[in-house]
């Protein structure tokens, strides 16, 4: 049962959300049907034209149409009223009486548009074009009448005395415009700024700006601009200015380097003075009362011309302007003998020699590589840009008498020999294994001769089942050679190579 009531309770709800919304959709459309300008503008002394329309009139009748005038502080008075059976009205007590009129003419009700003459600034605000119909009602569009003045524009610097409070430095107004217009400051310097807007009588308003900040020496001379924006001009009109402070003069004596000594020449104090305004006057003087005899002063310099024992005092220099006087001193101090004299910076002159000699160092090591290497390349000598080719064989190894039996063909070598060029070694005697039947052995190898010096394929499987031919049972060892021999000297056998 809660439920079902919940649910009749929101159905409610949303029924009466829909009946509200038709009626702001209902309301808005007719309000929008009056065709209206939202803003016009104009100076004073010109003529506005004020249009209101009716386009759309289907469904309803129009009645009579009604101009009002609402300014910004007052009450609404109507200016002009249109029935299309009595004709144009303007009431007397109108502030236009006299200065509007209906335009076009003839006055149709679908298009009841005005035209004020001679506007003036106290006609500005809200115009509204109100049509009584039916069945519907009234329905109202409304026009914001914006009055223009162009405003004078100007802005002033104020001159102070450096200070520890808050004081005007600068000023900057825009007189008789309208609207008012906006003021804004760029400056460097640490302040803030105040408005203030005043309304004259014919509705215009002059607007002052200030700038205040707490005036100090530093500051002086400093730029600040005032910058006015208003709506009559094509763009913002700046001023600018210089702060001025004045203050008294702030002094410095340069030009003592603790060094006077007695006999040095040409030396002198010049007293430095910053002021606003200009230092009126400098006076040099000595703490002991007497200038001495060999010290000339001119304006703000004192120049000695030959340091003696009367320079050993206390020079005082005072400034004064319009705003204070200010002084400072130096006390001299005078050296029987001068002070040696601060020698150059040893450790950056040890460093720039470093620094010569190894940039030579490099320059002549890069000089001596170009020269080696275009020398090189005239000579041919270095790498071989080819592969050599292979050392050619000995002739003691090519005519090695080959072994020889009697009434056999002499055995002729199938296989090369390999020699080893490298380093001598010696060479293996075979004159041991030499047996006195060579017939028999020949024989039986049917003249195959081998020797330990060339490839002889017993690491081939196929050949494993033939015995080397030294390993015979059924024979000793016998020499293949017969009596040739080779001598140590001329060359050796060298192992056997597998390629």
């Amino acid at each position: 049962m809660a439920r079902h009531y919940a649910r009749n309770v929101s159905a409610k709800t949303i029924g009466l959300l829909f009946f509200a919304a038709s009626i702001l959709i209902q309301h808005g459309t007719s309000g929008q049907r009056v065709k209206v300008e939202p803003e016009v503008s104009s100076y004073p002394g010109q003529t506005v034209n004020l249009r209101c329309a009716f386009p759309d009139s289907t469904g309803v009748q129009l009645t009579m149409v009604t101009w009002i005038y609402e300014p910004k502080d007052g009450d609404r008075t109507n200016i002009a009223v249109f029935h299309p059976s009595f004709g144009p009205s303007f009431p007397s007590n109108s502030p236009v009486t006299g200065r509007v009129v209906f335009k076009p003419t003839p006055i149709e009700l679908t298009s009841p548009s005005i035209e004020i003459k001679d506007v003036k600034m106290s006609d500005e605000g809200k115009y509204i074009c109100e049509y009584a119909t039916y069945p519907d009602g009234n329905e109202q569009g409304i026009t914001q009448l914006i009055m223009l003045a162009k405003p004078v524009n100007l802005a002033s610097i104020v001159t102070v005395n450096a200070g520890t409070q808050s004081v005007v430095v600068a000023r900057c107004e825009s007189k008789n415009g309208r609207p008012a217009a906006k003021i804004k400051w760029v400056t460097t310097a640490n302040g803030n700024s105040s408005e203030k807007e005043t309304t004259a009588a014919d509705n215009t308003v002059t607007v002052t700006s200030e700038y205040r900040m707490v005036p100090r020496s530093v500051d002086n001379g400093k730029d600040i601009s005032c910058v006015v924006e208003h709506r009559t001009q094509v763009k913002p009109e700046s001023f600018p200015l210089k702060l001025a402070i004045q203050f008294p003069p702030e002094v410095t004596i340069e030009g003592y380097d603790n060094n006077w000594y007695l006999g040095r020449t040409n030396v002198a104090l010049t007293c430095q003075a910053k002021a606003n305004p200009v230092p009126s006057s400098v006076i040099w003087r000595t703490m002991s009362g007497e200038m001495p005899e060999v010290a000339l002063v001119k304006s703000n310099e004192l120049k000695v011309l030959k340091v003696d024992d009367t320079v050993n005092t206390t020079f005082v220099c005072e400034v004064k302007n319009r705003i204070g006087t200010t002084k400072d001193q130096v006390t001299v101090f005078v050296r029987g003998t001068r002070l040696p004299e601060k020698g150059p910076n040893t450790g950056a002159i040890i460093g720039a020699i470093i620094g010569v000699i190894l940039l030579l160092a490099i320059i002549g090591t890069g000089i001596a590589m170009y020269r080696k290497h275009k020398t090189s390349k005239l000579s041919g000598e270095g790498p071989p840009k080819y592969k050599p080719p292979p050392p050619n064989k000995a002739n003691s190894s090519t005519s090695r008498p080959q072994p020889t039996v009697p009434g056999k063909a002499p055995v002729t070598e199938t296989r090369p020999l390999y020699y080893s060029t490298q380093s001598p070694e010696p060479v293996t005697d075979l004159d041991g294994y030499q047996e006195d039947d060579v017939d028999e052995d020949l024989e039986a190898h049917d003249g195959e001769h081998y020797f330990s010096a060339a490839p002889s394929g017993w690491d081939d499987p196929g050949n494993n089942d033939v015995p080397p031919p030294y390993m015979h049972p059924d024979i000793g060892p016998r020499d293949y050679n017969g009596d040739v021999a080779i001598g140590r000297g001329e060359s050796f056998v060298s192992s056997a190579m597998i390629v």
